[in-house]
């Protein structure tokens, strides 16, 4: 079996560490616990890792954020990966640090990487995990917030964050999207 698990973030360092770039952080840590490296290719770094006899095809998108669904429609295709086999790894506002929530699919939420992947893949039916970075931010200043980086006390409870991520992710190509939903979707006070 053959999956595409795509981080959604923004290239170049001045982002590393940004809370738009959840996803990367995300597919990094799934990447470097493989021992796998990523590579430059079309529309995205690219690395294959294996996981329990599954194969793993990981992308970053080297597109702009708001042309993420460029990238995960030709990976898709060149790899001749079904659409139940996608998942999304996206940062989202509305969740506290520390949260992350997973579906089969949904609304774009109005992020602007999922939003393009629905126009043009056909529509929000993939899965994808949505990784809380908060949302505290005065009116107005949603692009500063997204840009910026984490504090000290939000990166720790973010780290966990991601530890539970790489796990779904595994168990999504081995036990499936809904039981992988009922093991890690949990509110943060659920794990205190």
């Amino acid at each position: 079996m053959k999956y595409l698990i795509v981080g959604l973030g923004n290239i170049g360092s001045e982002y590393d560490g940004t809370r738009h770039n959840a996803g990367f952080d995300v597919v990094d840590k799934l990447v470097e616990g493989a021992g796998g490296t990523f590579s430059p290719d079309r529309y995205a770094s690219k690395a294959e890792i294996k996981w329990k006899g599954r194969t793993m095809v990981v992308v970053k998108p080297s597109t702009y954020m708001n042309l993420s669904g460029k990238a995960v429609r030709y990976w898709l295709d060149k790899e001749n990966i079904a659409k139940e086999n996608l998942l999304v790894i996206v940062d989202d506002i509305a969740i506290p640090v520390g949260t992350l929530r997973i579906r089969v699919k949904g609304s774009d939420g109005g992020h602007n990487g999922l939003k393009n992947i629905d126009a043009l893949c056909g529509g929000n039916n993939y899965a994808r995990i949505r990784m809380g970075v908060g949302g505290d931010f005065p009116q107005g200043h949603q692009i500063d917030f997204v840009l910026g980086r984490l504090s000290a006390d939000e990166r720790k409870e973010f780290d966990v964050a991601v530890e539970s991520a790489v796990a779904a992710i595994k168990d999504f190509t081995t036990i499936g999207i809904e039981r992988t939903m009922n093991t890690h979707n949990h509110r943060k006070k659920d794990k205190e």
